[in-house]
């Protein structure tokens, strides 16, 4: 009897092994598939990386390389002689600093007013009560629909009645507010906590002073979404800046790089050196302030 139930013992044992070697096997298919389906995903990032960054990085070659190499018969990654010619050319033959403050004070200008009104809609269409919130809501999201040409007429109409038609504040005040920064904004403030707006009006706060100072203080992320997207529309804007302003001293830097390319023999090299100029203060600006972007899309809800 004893002999009997040691035998059971020692399968009952062979058996408990032989299913915590398959467990263990499984966890290791299961970490060896795990870690092929990371290399596969960092494989696929890094060919996607280099296909976005390879423009940026031709042009960053284009910009320092002698004039005419361009076309070159032969293909060069990597200028055959670092030059800052192409830039010294821009520099004395037009007023590259003069469309850049333009593009600054405009974009400047332009992402203040545009923030601002955006975090008030989106604060009033989030957390105020008032007849017709909806509709209204909903006629500010269609304009989302509506291309920027087809208004473009009744925008200059508008302009040239007010008299800024030809300034800075032609392309300032059309640009001053954003359907997409008012719904971003909108579901925001929906995200925050009814708890915490509750215990400020126990306390006494109005709605000025719930948004100032409970409010705002919680909008880092947003405010940082919302001026990235802003500036770098405005400094991007090409069509409208064209139209208003009628000065060549007005323009920014999208409609200089136009000018400089309808040159009766474009240089590429210099026009690569002035894109170069337009794209760095953008990709400087998102790099130090990538973390917020991510975060103030993550809490919006935008997927």
């Amino acid at each position: 009897m004893a002999q009997t139930t040691t035998l059971l013992q020692i399968a009952e044992a062979d058996q408990y092994g032989e299913r915590q070697a398959k467990r263990l096997q499984r966890r290791r298919r299961r970490r060896q598939g795990e870690r092929k389906g990371i290399v596969l995903r960092t494989v696929i990032a890094i060919i996607v990386c280099a296909i976005v960054i390879f423009p940026l990085y031709w042009m960053l070659v284009m910009a320092f390389s002698p004039r005419g190499e361009v076309f070159s018969a032969e293909l060069r990654l990597w200028p055959s002689q670092i030059t800052f010619d192409n830039f010294d050319r821009i520099f004395r033959r037009f007023d590259v600093f003069a469309w850049f403050q333009n593009s600054v004070v405009i974009g400047l200008f332009v992402t203040v007013l545009t923030v601002f009104v955006n975090l008030l809609a989106g604060y009033a269409f989030a957390r105020l009560q008032f007849r017709g919130r909806n509709t209204i809501f909903l006629l500010t999201l269609a304009t989302m629909m509506i291309p920027v040409q087809a208004i473009m007429v009744a925008q200059f109409k508008l302009v040239s009645g007010l008299g800024i038609y030809g300034t800075y504040w032609g392309v300032i005040l059309p640009g001053a507010a954003a359907a997409f920064g008012i719904f971003l904004a909108r579901q925001f403030f929906i995200s925050i906590p009814e708890e915490i707006l509750e215990a400020a009006r126990i306390d006494g706060a109005g709605q000025v002073r719930i948004f100032l100072q409970v409010v705002l203080p919680l909008c880092k992320p947003l405010i940082a979404v919302l001026t990235l997207l802003t500036l770098m529309s405005s400094w991007n804007d090409f069509a409208w800046p064209l139209i208003a302003l009628k000065e060549n001293s007005l323009f920014t830097l999208p409609i200089g790089l136009l000018y400089l390319k309808n040159q009766t023999s474009p240089d590429y090299e210099s026009i690569m050196a002035l894109a170069l100029i337009s794209v760095l203060p953008m990709v400087i600006l998102f790099l130090f302030f990538q973390r917020y972007f991510v975060q103030g899309f993550a809490r919006s809800g935008i997927k």
